[in-house]
């Protein structure tokens, strides 16, 4: 991905369709699936980050363009009046073509990356987060929890951090059951802000299921 810093309120950046297929996205499912193409705008942003040191508070300004080979995006943070009622845009110039600015970003990815959803509305959601620690210990202490077992999990490590990233089966987890296994999980983990699919490309693969019942396997 190429990134060009344009000032300290806005940054260009360009992704080859095949950068994105690298990271684990198809090349259409960014156009109509809602929440991988999300996936894939934060996964750039962090890049970005990391790089640039583009950090995002308020409201953004995205524009994107698409070209034969890739995407190239626009992302500028807006600024709020004193007075809250109006935002200000510090645009770089007249090349790109202004778009209403909100503070929610699911609609701006709606409004700049998808043409049709009509078959996603027909799909429930996945219910999976990403969860990182430190120490394995916590890791080992937390596999003690035979109640977990249900969970769908795999095990990463990246950057000396471990990962570990949990799916809800909707038929073993409802609402309530979900919010009382998450309270136990984040007593060792935290909610991480990578995407999986920047881990899975980067990142090392420890254990590719059950990583509770492993873990009591080998550690207890």
């Amino acid at each position: 991905m190429e990134i060009e810093r344009i000032n300290d309120n806005t940054v260009k950046f360009y992704i080859s369709y095949l950068d994105i297929e690298e990271r684990g996205f198809d090349r259409e499912e960014i156009w109509y699936n809602r929440e991988r193409s999300e996936e894939l705008f934060w996964d750039m942003m962090e890049e970005i980050h990391d790089e640039e040191d583009f950090t995002v508070d308020g409201p953004l300004w995205i524009q994107v363009q698409a070209l034969d080979k890739g995407l190239e995006i626009l992302v500028t943070q807006a600024n709020l009046t004193k007075d809250g009622q109006r935002i200000e845009l510090p645009l770089p110039g007249d090349k790109y073509r202004d778009f209403p600015v909100d503070d929610r970003l699911e609609e701006l990815l709606d409004e700049h990356f998808h043409a049709n959803e009509e078959d996603d509305e027909a799909k429930e959601p996945i219910l999976e987060f990403l969860l990182s620690f430190n120490n394995f210990e916590d890791l080992i202490q937390l596999s003690k929890r035979t109640d977990l077992d249900e969970l769908s999990t795999q095990l990463y490590s990246y950057n000396n951090k471990y990962y570990l990233f949990v799916e809800f089966s909707e038929e073993a987890f409802d609402e309530e059951a979900v919010e009382n296994t998450l309270s136990i999980l984040l007593e060792y983990t935290d909610e991480s802000g990578m995407t999986i699919h920047r881990i899975q490309e980067y990142g090392k693969c420890v254990m590719e299921s059950d990583v509770f019942q492993t873990v009591r396997k080998y550690f207890n």
